[in-house]
């Protein structure tokens, strides 16, 4: 049986200012957000990733205090790149750290406004090994649009 990691939920204090922070600077894709007399949360996917963050008023959102989730992990190709990226959208990434030589040894990290904390680490094999290879990223796109 296959077991897929697909929801990390994010606490925060304000969902538009996350929206903003996650889809604007960090890049990425908003998937759904959702508002009615009884929530109001937000899906957000990285690119490239089959798992979403989810933020919003939902009870176990409730549970956690905003900031209170620490080391999430993301994976780049290009550390350097990444970096410059986030800093380019105006988000604090904190220096890049080699903690091995050996590809998946690099990382750097950024908070959001809340004070959750991400770490990204480099692995330049998924520059030509992707998780989620890009001709079934584009058909799922297509499937999603029509």
């Amino acid at each position: 049986m296959d077991w897929t990691l697909e929801v990390v939920i994010v606490p925060v204090a304000d969902l538009d200012r996350s929206i903003e922070f996650y889809r604007d600077r960090v890049g990425f894709d908003l998937d759904h957000d959702t508002r009615n007399e009884h929530v109001h949360i937000a899906q957000l996917t990285p690119r490239g990733s089959g798992c979403s963050i989810v933020i919003g008023s939902l009870p176990a959102q409730n549970e956690m205090a905003p900031g209170s989730l620490k080391g999430l992990q993301l994976v780049v190709a290009d550390a350097e790149a990444a970096r410059a990226e986030l800093i380019e959208r105006g988000v604090d990434a904190s220096p890049i750290q080699v903690i091995d030589p050996r590809d998946g040894g690099t990382f750097f990290g950024f908070a959001d406004p809340d004070g959750n904390t991400w770490a990204v680490q480099q692995i330049k094999a998924r520059a030509e090994r992707p998780l989620i290879p890009v001709e079934a990223r584009q058909r799922f796109g297509a499937e999603q649009e029509g």
